[in-house]
């Protein structure tokens, strides 16, 4: 009996992704600058394996034989990031040789039939705007716009999609605030400050962009969700899930809406100084420059709860949580320990479709698992073949609801840096032996091509 099919729209964009760090290397290739990920694997036990990106996956100079890989796979698009220090090794002085890798990379994947869509800004922050105080100074803001824009002019004539920042959460919160992200910053305060000068960078691109854009321009930014989960549904319940998705998600989302910031946000986090003297007049203006599409990244639920003083400090360290904890995930868990929950990922692209009523693409959606390549030479990965199937049919669940959801990229095309994790969680369609850089082609990337020539998911069992 054969398995009835989800069918997708016919245009619908499929793909895979990856970021600039985390596979190039090629660290001081074509006289890339330092940024401020190549100053924190310097630090002691900043990276669970001690490792770097200095090689990564060696895409810089493998960047032909991965795009054979994507042609094989049938992916129609890649998404990659521009390395800022590479193109700028200060922060702000192009350098002659700085885009010839991203020529070289786009030429092959057009050659191959393959759309690219950009990201500008994964993290890597050049580490000489840092030192000049990076997101915490308003002028960083300023210097991302000129960067964005000298790109634009160099790729503008074969590249249509573009992406401004790419989760400015992590790299405000846990680069700021945390510290558990380059540059290794630990102040709350601090990183709400970092946060609006994300978010003020990303207006001002996207003005850059709009002033020198080209027929067929479409021009976005990519956030990350966490839909929260009560563990009940008292009003003190409500109340904490409110805390977390207004911290974690309306607090990046509601200004690219015209909202402004959330005022009960701005409430919460009133204990924390420095924001509200952040925000220049016009500034939320700025940020409400209209995008062509949403970046929508997600990975897994949040489970929260209650406690019995409001005020009482929150095992969450995003800034300005009180009167609440973060829970253990349950059921199915990645080996990053996150909850599968396709579920949640149906409801948030409903949401969101209703909240924005801005088209949306998947950006990024992948999970991590232990994965090996056995002794007929293949990669056996059925739990990450499940969750992409999973997660598929969460989409299609949207889309047949009338969520506007046009595209699809997988997380991640090649096993890589992770941050903070280095090499110990992998969440390729395609292995990499990190001793030999030798690619393998996982099962669960087959299964994801599959996919794509369908244009379907397999239905569930009946």
């Amino acid at each position: 009996m054969t398995r009835a099919m989800l069918q997708f729209p016919r245009d619908f964009l499929w793909g895979a992704a990856t970021a600039s760090y985390q596979v190039e290397g090629g660290a001081t290739a074509d006289g890339r600058g330092s940024s401020i990920w190549d100053a924190f694997t310097r630090v002691n036990g900043a990276i669970a394996d001690g490792a770097s990106g200095d090689v990564a996956c060696d895409h810089f100079h493998r960047y032909a034989e991965d795009v054979a890989l994507m042609a094989e796979l049938g992916l129609p698009a890649y998404r990659f990031s521009i390395a800022w220090s590479r193109v700028m090794p200060d922060g702000a002085t192009p350098s002659p040789r700085g885009l010839d890798f991203y020529h070289r990379l786009t030429d092959e994947l057009l050659a191959n039939g393959i759309e690219p869509v950009v990201t500008l800004y994964h993290w890597d922050l050049p580490q000489a705007v840092e030192d000049d105080g990076g997101w915490l100074d308003r002028d960083t803001a300023a210097r991302f716009a000129d960067y964005a824009a000298h790109v634009h002019s160099g790729l503008a004539d074969r590249v249509d999609r573009w992406t401004t920042i790419n989760e400015p959460f992590c790299a405000a919160f846990l680069g700021y605030g945390s510290g558990v992200h380059a540059p290794g910053r630990t102040d709350k305060a601090a990183a709400l400050v970092a946060g609006h000068h994300l978010m003020l960078a990303h207006g001002r691109a996207m003005r850059a962009l709009r002033s020198q854009a080209r027929p067929g321009d479409s021009l976005s930014i990519a956030l990350n969700f966490s839909p929260a989960i009560a563990d009940g549904d008292t009003a003190a319940h409500r109340e904490a899930a409110r805390k977390f998705d207004g911290i974690h998600n309306r607090f990046f989302l509601d200004p690219l809406l015209g909202k402004g910031y959330p005022d009960d946000v701005l409430a919460d986090v009133e204990h924390l100084p420095g924001l509200r003297d952040a925000i220049a007049d016009g500034d939320l203006e700025v940020l409400a420059e209209p995008i062509d599409w949403l970046g929508v990244n997600y990975y897994a639920p949040t489970r929260v709860t209650p406690l019995d003083d409001p005020r009482a400090a929150s095992n969450c360290p995003l800034p300005g949580l009180l009167g609440m904890d973060v829970l253990p995930p349950r059921g199915k868990l990645t080996s990053f320990g996150w909850e599968q929950a396709p579920d949640s990922f149906t409801d948030l692209l409903c949401w969101l479709d209703e909240y924005t009523g801005i088209p949306l693409v998947v950006a990024e959606n992948g999970a991590a698992f232990t994965d090996t390549v056995s002794a007929d030479g293949a990669v056996h990965d059925p739990e990450r073949a499940d969750y992409y199937t999973e997660h598929l049919r969460a989409v299609h669940r949207a889309v047949s609801r009338g969520a506007d959801v046009r595209g699809y990229l997988a997380w991640s095309l090649l096993d890589n840096f992770e941050w903070a994790m280095g090499y110990t969680q992998r969440f390729g369609l395609v292995h990499v032996d990190f001793d030999t850089l030798r690619r393998t082609v996982k099962d669960s990337g087959r299964h994801f091509s599959r996919i794509i020539a369908a244009n379907a998911v397999p239905a569930a069992s009946t």
